[in-house]
């Protein structure tokens, strides 16, 4: 129909020219693309080529002025077909219609459906005759052509069909009729499709198992994964554990390490104070005792085997007749010990273990044979340190001391023909042994002279200033035989009384003795040598005397029935005689 505007020739598309052919030989033909509705509009015109040109701007495309001629028609395609379905020779190019768009359907359990196949293939990219077309009229406006079912598949519906912005044609003159166009199959690849429009055939081509029967596997998945990091746990705390107790135990990990010297010390020599104290400390014995109104700590050693154990009288005399005393050896064993025996003027005792079996006895050496000078060690518990070790020399022999005196009748008082050490001796060392080099007893260590009284208002004791007094073990030995014998002592005696008033140069013999007697015993070894009250003797033996107590150590350092040479004055002149000893029991 004529609508009276001016007729002008019309906008085509125009594929690319196939290499190997020319462009200019074959008949060219109109797209359906250019049957599209033209505007009525030349604004909407513009606007309608606007919108092509923006929408397709790569698409490759020739716009020429064509003549109102009629075209000769083709009998064959304006190119070859791609044998690589390659857009856009092989398929649908841009110009192509979209698919009609149907309404969705429920979506199977297995995956989406393939949608259906566009017409002029069956699927599968094999061409299949198109459905006859009817040709509008040449006054109306033509329209985009309906996609077209292959062979085999009936339509589901009518769709309104996709209308893609076409370019504004020219007037052109009215063909007589369209020839229809060989139809060239699309490839299957550049198909499109609307996922609501498609038959229920699924998109996955190998479904696997269903996702019900995956539970187990990953059940069994989680299970191991579990297993693992239970197992990576335990690993890690072990590790961290090893690591802490390291850190703990050796201050860090790193530290700081002092040389030191590796080599094994080895035995000591048997004569240096290390090998001594190891020899003799076995035989070492701590004694405490406790009596009804007084207790006290000293030392003693072991004798013999049968378990009697010498000390000092005044480590006992706490007990009286009826206390208690524990023995403890050197390895910690103890024992109930009973006093056997026990002399006040030699402050000596000895106490017997019963049921102990393994003593060693301690030798006995040589008090004789000692020189000022020789290296000693002593033994014992001061302040109840037991197994103390301490070394000396000997600082002097024969020593007049004399201990005790508590009692304030005498009945307390030992003499002793002492050895003099420097080794420390302190209150708790009374009765230990003093040994040699060849840790064999050379004394029993039994006083010391102390810096002041001993006592203090807090009632302290005194201590060690290096004057340390031992029993000889000659005089010790004697003792210890007679009262494991007889339970008693004998002491030597000359018969006579001293006066222990007097201060001059001497022992003095007393004018009369106890009692209102002679000074002198009738019949004794004084009275028989020719001793008279008033006599001072000066020397025994050859040794000087001083004091009354200095002449009863030396005649108690010997036994009774020795002889002894004295020297005395009497009106002024120097006599000598020599005289037996006596012999008196002592308490």
């Amino acid at each position: 129909m004529d609508d009276g505007k001016p007729t002008e020739p019309k906008a085509k598309w125009w594929s690319r020219p196939t290499p190997g052919r020319g462009t200019s030989a074959a008949p060219q033909e109109p797209s359906p693309v250019e049957d599209a509705v033209p505007p009525s509009d030349p604004t909407e015109a513009s606007a309608a080529t606007d919108a092509v040109t923006d929408a397709e701007p790569t698409a490759s495309a020739t716009v020429e002025p064509v003549t109102a001629e009629p075209v000769p028609q083709a009998s064959k395609p304006l190119h070859e077909p791609d044998p690589y379905s390659t857009p856009p020779y092989g398929g649908p190019g841009p110009w192509a219609p979209a698919p009609p768009v149907q309404r969705p359907v429920q979506t199977p359990a297995h995956g989406t459906p393939v949608p259906p196949p566009y017409s002029g293939t069956n699927g599968a990219g094999i061409a299949t005759a198109p459905a006859p077309a009817h040709a509008p009229p040449a006054d109306f406006p033509p329209a985009a052509p309906l996609p077209q079912q292959p062979q085999g598949h009936e339509q589901q519906q009518p769709h309104q069909p996709y209308q893609q912005p076409q370019v504004q044609q020219p007037p052109q003159q009215p063909q007589p009729h369209h020839q229809p166009q060989p139809h060239h199959p699309p490839s299957p690849q550049w198909l499109q499709y609307d996922p609501w429009g498609a038959p229920r055939q699924p998109l996955i081509t190998n479904p696997g198992p269903p996702l019900a029967t995956d539970g187990g596997k990953r059940k069994n998945r989680r299970g191991s994964v579990l297993v693992g990091a239970l197992l990576l746990a335990l690993v890690a705390g072990g590790i961290g554990g090893g690591i802490g107790a390291y850190i703990e135990r050796n201050g860090g990990l790193t530290q700081i390490e002092l040389d030191q010297d590796e080599r094994d010390g080895g035995g000591r020599a048997p004569d240096s104070v290390a090998g001594i104290a190891a020899s003799a400390l076995p035989s070492v014995v701590t004694l405490h005792v406790s009596g009804s109104t007084e207790s006290g700590t000293g030392t003693g050693f072991v004798l013999d085997d049968k378990g009697h154990i010498l000390t000092n009288n005044h480590v006992v005399a706490p007990a009286g007749s009826s206390g208690e005393i524990t023995v403890t050896f050197s390895g910690g064993e103890t024992a109930n010990a009973e006093v056997v025996g026990k002399d006040s003027g030699y402050d000596l005792a000895v106490v017997k273990v019963s049921g102990v079996s393994g003593l060693k006895p301690l030798p006995l050496g040589n008090s004789d044979n000692v020189r000022v000078g020789d290296p000693v060690v002593a033994i014992g518990a001061p302040f109840d340190l037991s197994n103390t070790v301490t070394s000396g020399i000997i600082s002097a022999k024969d020593r007049p001391i004399t201990a005790g005196g508590e009692k304030g009748d005498g009945s307390d008082i030992s003499y002793v023909d002492a050895l003099q050490t420097d080794a420390p001796i302190n209150p708790g060392n009374s009765g230990g042994p003093l040994v040699d080099t060849d840790a064999h007893v050379i004394g029993i260590n039994s006083a010391i002279r102390a810096a002041d009284s001993g006592s203090t208002t807090e009632g302290g004791q005194a201590g060690s200033i290096g004057l340390g007094f031992a029993i000889p073990i000659n005089q010790g030995k004697r003792v210890a035989e007679e009262l494991i014998n007889t339970g008693k002592a004998t002491h030597p005696v000359i018969g006579v009384t001293l006066d222990m008033k007097y201060t001059g140069d001497g022992a003095k013999v007393g004018p009369e003795g106890a009692d209102g007697k002679s000074s002198v015993t009738e019949g004794g070894p004084g009275a028989k040598a020719g001793i008279r009250p008033g006599d001072v003797i000066t020397e025994v033996n050859g040794g000087r005397v001083h004091s009354g107590e200095e002449l009863i150590v030396k005649i108690r350092s010997h036994r009774p029935g020795d002889r002894l040479d004295l020297k005395l004055t009497r009106g002024g002149k120097d006599l000598t005689m020599s005289l037996t000893l006596g012999s008196a029991t002592g308490t």
